[in-house]
Formats: C-alpha cells, sequence, structure tokens
C-alpha cells in the first residue's frame, strides 16, 4: 500500500476497488478518514513502514525506516515513537490524548474509541529532563477525574522505557 508524505503527515489515497486503507482505520485503528483519504500521523506511519505494512513516498521518491526515524529525531518526537512502538506492540489501540495533557490514551484489546472508554492516559517524560510538581499533579488529578489510570513512560537517554502506573489516593 502506497502512501505520501507531506507537511508531517502521510496520506493514503482509499481507490475503488481498494479496501486495504479502510481496513486499516476500521480493523486495526490507524489515522482517521478525510474524505477519500486516510491520513495517518508520522508515527503511526513510521510504525506501518517499519512493520512493512506500507510504503512511503516523498516526491515519488521511496522513504526508508531510517529516514523516517531521522525526521522524528528531527523534531524530537523520536522517544514518542518508541513509547508508541513498544505499546502498540504489546497490543494496545493508541489514540492521541492532547485533550488530557497526556501523549497518549490507550484501549485494550476489544476496545475503541465509540466502543468503549480508553484505559490509561500515557505521559511520556524523558529521563533529562525537569518534571514540574504542579503539572505532575495535574496529569494525576485529570486522569483520575475522567476514570483512567495514568502510565508514566520514563525514557532515558539509550530510549529504553520504564513504565509508572501512577494513581490518586487520598491521605
Amino acid at each position: 500500500m502506497r502512501g505520501n508524505l507531506s507537511d508531517e503527515m502521510v496520506s493514503i489515497k482509499i481507490e475503488e476497488g481498494s479496501k486495504r486503507p479502510i481496513a486499516l482505520h476500521e480493523k486495526s485503528l490507524f489515522g482517521k478518514i478525510e474524505e477519500d483519504y486516510l491520513i495517518l500521523s508520522l508515527i503511526e506511519a513510521c510504525y506501518l513502514l517499519e512493520k512493512g505494512r506500507l510504503d512511503i513516498y516523498e516526491d515519488d521518491i521511496v522513504c526508508s525506516v531510517s529516514y523516517l526515524i531521522d525526521l522524528l529525531k528531527e523534531k524530537n518526537i523520536y522517544g514518542k515513537y518508541v513509547v508508541y512502538r513498544d505499546l502498540k506492540d504489546r497490543g494496545y489501540v493508541i489514540k492521541t490524548g492532547f485533550k488530557y495533557g497526556c501523549e497518549f490514551r490507550l484501549y485494550d484489546r476489544g476496545r475503541s474509541p465509540g466502543k468503549g472508554h480508553s484505559d490509561f492516559l500515557v505521559k511520556i517524560i524523558y529521563e533529562s529532563y525537569y518534571i514540574n510538581a504542579l503539572d505532575f499533579a495535574s496529569n494525576v488529578r485529570v486522569s483520575h477525574g475522567v476514570n483512567k489510570k495514568l502510565l508514566l513512560a520514563i525514557v532515558d537517554d539509550d530510549f529504553d522505557i520504564t513504565y509508572y502506573n501512577v494513581e490518586w489516593t487520598r491521605p
């Protein structure tokens, strides 16, 4: 399946007779449908390219996995990709968590947007970054307020991930 890279997004034309882009969206819950295109984020597209499920072109030139990874590093989102890939490989359905102040929402297998609520919010913190206690408390409060567990993904300088499940408790 061919995707075209432009403006940090990859678009896949939904052509008559080809159900693969629609199945990728409806069954595997990648991207969003806009008119007759499936639109993928750079992170989703890199994951699919790495798994051999998508070919990506930029100006009719084939993009390699290393090219997309270099783009992710340029945009300082490679750590986010590493967490995405790890969680996706564990079987989670992943959607953005912007409205909750986090990077991702996670759905267990069999659940998806419209068929149930997400179980986790994922906040990515880099090992070398300063954490503001008030911002962290806000993330915990929001996740508790919407009945979700907060999963902290700590990414170290080698891009290894350590997960912490953070819960609200009353003293």
